[in-house]
């Protein structure tokens, strides 16, 4: 006879109807996978704020030194939808342990980096475990809440990224400057080994439900809800990143703001960003549908009034905090949407909306340059605004139903 633990996995593997729905919440291992996410995000949003003495420091341009982050995406688009296949056999509790691994890895290779090689492999890594959490965390974390509490769930996991949205860059920039861009990276090594420690402590065993693969992906994505939900994704996302990439040169051109005044533009875009994250877990909770069509349709208006009335610095300002508070709540319906249209398949769900979101933004940024070289800066966000109101549009006709 086989071993108990043996036969749990085999179960699992051979007919993922039979497992139960947890019925107590793992809130410590939800918080220990935020602890992650907050390293990751933190990680992946430092070059921006040390480009300058890190391409110093290695003897290359910023546009050169600006490829690490270029690289990361890329690998992250990659790894997404392919890490629950490369994986599909082991404990996902290991499979978290050694994603966090890599950013601790990674983190140290950058610290340590004398070439630019040695910053790309480091980058690379991070592509690794980025593109590898977002696959795998709203599966995740369908496996340690009921499932009517998955929002609640996603939006504590998504506080990570709020929080590093509001404190890496300036945090980063202050560090690099005082004691030096490495320092900065070590301080994020430190956080990714906390993060590890949490997990090794709070996640509780969790055998591979299902076996992905190739085959799987194609399946998912023949499920009408998940085309419809990755067209949202797309849609929002590209119109996200054509707006937001160029809001600098907006406020700068436009309502003509100093540059500290811009800092606390920024400052008001993230803080609003942490609260509508909180918001939409809630709205989630109650009405899924209307948290995943209110926030695109609110990034619309937002864009909106900025290219109408953007003139005036009190509508900008106050556009730019609307559009973070929005913004924040987008992946938390999304991914609640998702693992609820393929609770059976949530990992290759989850890998197919990150591999998306990352075609969105190389779109979104591409495009919204053009429209800003040729048509001026105000035109990508009339492209941000009409991408955003046609998604919201989608969710409003077809988005998901309280059943799913």
């Amino acid at each position: 006879m086989a071993e108990p633990a043996t036969d749990v996995i085999d179960a699992a593997l051979l007919n993922p109807a039979d497992i139960d729905e947890r019925t107590e919440p793992a809130w410590g291992a939800v918080v220990s996978l935020a602890l992650g996410v907050f390293g990751l995000v933190t990680a992946e949003f430092l070059p921006a704020s040390l480009l300058t003495p890190m391409a110093r420091d290695l003897g290359v341009s910023e546009g050169v030194a600006g490829q690490a982050v270029t690289a990361t995406a890329m690998v992250a688009a990659i790894a997404a939808p392919t890490m629950a296949i490369i994986t599909r056999r082991m404990d996902r509790r290991l499979v978290m342990w050694m994603l966090t691994s890599f950013l601790i890895l990674s983190n140290l290779v950058a610290t340590f980096a004398s070439s630019l090689p040695m910053l790309l492999l480091a980058r690379v890594v991070l592509g690794v475990a980025l593109g590898g959490f977002w696959a795998m965390s709203a599966a995740m974390a369908l496996r340690l809440v009921p499932m009517r509490l998955m929002p609640r769930a996603m939006s504590i996991i998504l506080t990570g990224v709020s929080l590093a949205t509001v404190t890496a860059a300036p945090v980063g920039a202050y560090v690099g400057d005082i004691w030096g861009w490495r320092t900065a990276f070590m301080i994020a090594t430190v956080v990714a080994a906390l993060a590890l420690l949490v997990q090794v402590a709070a996640i509780p065993k969790l055998p591979p439900v299902g076996v992905a693969s190739f085959r799987t992906l194609l399946e998912v994505l023949e499920r009408p809800s998940i085309r419809v939900a990755l067209l949202v994704v797309l849609l929002v996302a590209s119109g996200h990143f054509a707006g937001f990439t160029y809001v600098r040169p907006f406020l700068e051109k436009v309502p003509v703001l100093d540059i500290e005044t811009i800092s606390l533009v920024l400052l008001a875009y993230g803080t609003g960003g942490f609260l509508g994250n909180i918001v939409g877990g809630i709205l989630a909770e109650r009405n899924l549908k209307a948290a995943v069509a209110l926030a695109p349709l609110l990034i619309a208006l937002a864009a909106a009034s900025m290219r109408v009335f953007g003139a005036s610095p009190t509508v900008a300002a106050a556009a730019v905090a609307a559009w973070g508070f929005a913004f924040g709540a987008v992946p938390v319906g999304l991914q609640s949407w998702l693992v609820r249209a393929a609770p059976d398949q949530a990992e290759s769900a989850g890998g197919l909306m990150v591999a998306t979101f990352q075609v969105a933004i190389a779109l979104g940024a591409v495009f919204g340059g053009l429209l800003v070289d040729h048509a001026g800066v105000a035109s990508a966000f009339a492209y941000c605004g009409a991408a955003t109101l046609l998604a919201a549009i989608v969710v409003f006709l077809r988005g998901p139903k309280q059943a799913e």
